[in-house]
């Protein structure tokens, strides 16, 4: 059985397609029935132009009975906040912006859904409008996430974890939001190797004790690319349009 895994895909319904392509190429069988799975690190939306049809091919394809799972990013969550209370103020973001900022790209995704967004509009009557216009389906799927997925010796999560603390008593705001420090100046092995995304990397990494498989796609200041990958076991495999490139610890 082979692992596949994308990165943030943050509303990019073109690369989104493009990844899954290469998987196919690959050979994956992710699909009912298939041998092989497929995990979504989380951060299906904001910053680009197309979160909803992000959210239906990924919610449709589990429907269907792919053998997908789809990780709950910090932006997943500050969405399904915003739906179910209209909250735009998260504690963890240390800018301190409104999921409403550009830089953040909550108006983006509500775009993607036809919500009218016009400047001066009051943020009551955006959140009614979404309410109204946010298929069911949609909010299901984001409350029904989970926040991580344990494989053996790889653990998928989307940002990370805090070091040293069982899985089961890690927090939402250590799986979504974590960084450094706290865990990526972590350098002693965990227990699995851990997958992630979340923090923006020029290329994917590995760090010995976990790889960071977000590059940025949907960033502010224009698409950069979706990565995906494929686990045999511990190891790791980016896919690019030639074919399966290794990925190894940097030295």
């Amino acid at each position: 059985m082979s692992i596949y895994a994308i990165g943030d895909i943050h509303g990019q319904i073109e690369m989104l397609e493009a990844a899954l392509a290469r998987i196919e190429a690959d050979g994956g069988q992710t699909g009912p029935g298939g041998a092989d799975e497929l995990i979504f690190l989380g951060d299906l939306v904001d910053r680009g132009p197309h979160s909803r049809e992000v959210i239906e091919r990924v919610r449709a394809g589990i429907a269907e009975g792919r053998n997908w799972t789809a990780i709950r990013g910090n932006h997943d969550d500050m969405f399904r906040k915003f739906l179910t209370g209209g909250v735009v103020w998260h504690a963890e973001i240390k800018s301190d912006l409104a999921w409403t900022h550009r830089r953040l790209g909550g108006l983006a995704t509500m775009q993607s859904y036809g919500v009218d967004v016009a400047e001066g509009r009051a943020l009551s009557e955006i959140w009614a409008e979404a309410r109204a216009l946010v298929p069911a389906a949609h909010r299901d799927f984001l409350n029904e996430t989970p926040f991580w997925a344990e494989r053996g010796e790889l653990l998928f999560v989307h940002a990370g974890i805090r070091p040293e603390v069982p899985l089961v008593e890690q927090t939402i705001s250590d799986l979504t939001w974590i960084r450094g420090p706290g865990f990526e100046d972590y350098v002693r092995p965990h227990p699995w190797l851990v997958v992630h995304g979340h923090t923006i990397m020029e290329r994917p990494m590995h760090f010995g004790n976990r790889i960071n498989l977000d590059t940025g796609a949907g960033a502010n200041g224009g698409p950069r690319f979706l990565t995906a990958a494929v686990f045999e076991g511990r190891e790791c495999f980016v896919l690019e349009d030639s074919g399966r490139v290794p990925l190894r610890p940097a030295t």
